[in-house]
């Protein structure tokens, strides 16, 4: 289990701002997504534009390998925007 942290834009669109889920210990960083937007079908329309952090380190969606440890707490850090 994962504790996941929601800002921003993925916050209002995931409805909750952290939550604990049950994911595979290693999986992908793209695989970690999918199973995020299963559970918050709304956060799809972000996901050209969301960086993780996992253990507060970037991490791009695609296929690098995680290896999560129980606890690990993983950022959804949508775009921010300026002005």
């Amino acid at each position: 289990q994962v504790s996941v942290l929601y800002f921003a834009r993925s916050a209002e669109l995931a409805g909750l701002r952290s939550e604990t889920l049950s994911v595979p210990r290693q999986i992908t960083s793209l695989q970690l997504w999918e199973e995020i937007v299963k559970a918050h079908p709304r956060l799809a329309v972000i996901r050209d534009q969301v960086v993780f952090a996992v253990r507060q380190e970037y991490v791009l969606l695609g296929d690098q390998l995680l290896v999560l440890q129980p606890g690990d707490e993983v950022a959804i850090i949508p775009p921010i925007s300026g002005g």
